[in-house]
């Protein structure tokens, strides 16, 4: 799975969760207003002091692969996809302040391990009857190495 620039005929799968901003993607956490906890996605109120205000932050762009496994079968309905279902990698990935789960472009294991540095990016989830490109976003192996 290769990641993909977002172009003007394509649209992220949930704008609550994560955004598209020149190209490329930011996902969408919460920081608590009480405690500083952060979660992803952005939720009501935090899962730690149950405090009731959490405002929206931009989480980093790079991690730290901190687990991940390959989905080698098609996912139950009401799963989007290509017709034809390409295995894809699935990580969680450590932030510093929050572990995300997130699809990976690597599918094969071998080409991970924990503790990689991973960068943040766009990858095609499904088409829109109009043909349009609905992204969501992954995270890929990168040299940047503030992360280790």
């Amino acid at each position: 799975m290769l990641s993909t620039q977002a172009t003007s005929s394509s649209r992220s799968i949930d704008g609550d969760v994560f955004r598209i901003d020149g190209g490329g993607a930011v996902l969408l956490g919460g920081r608590c207003s009480d405690c500083g906890t952060v979660t992803f996605p952005l939720q009501g109120s935090c899962p730690r002091c149950s405090g009731g205000t959490t405002v929206t932050v931009d989480l980093p762009n790079f991690g730290t692969l901190w687990s991940y496994t390959v989905q080698a079968f098609r996912p139950k309905r009401p799963f989007l996809g290509p017709e034809e279902f390409v295995p894809f990698g699935v990580g969680y990935i450590d932030l510093g302040s929050v572990i995300v789960e997130a699809r990976l472009t690597v599918n094969d294991p071998d080409q991970l391990e924990i503790g990689d540095s991973m960068t943040l990016t766009t990858v095609i989830n499904h088409c829109d009857t109009d043909g349009s490109e609905v992204l969501t976003y992954a995270f890929g192996p990168s040299s940047h190495e503030e992360t280790k």
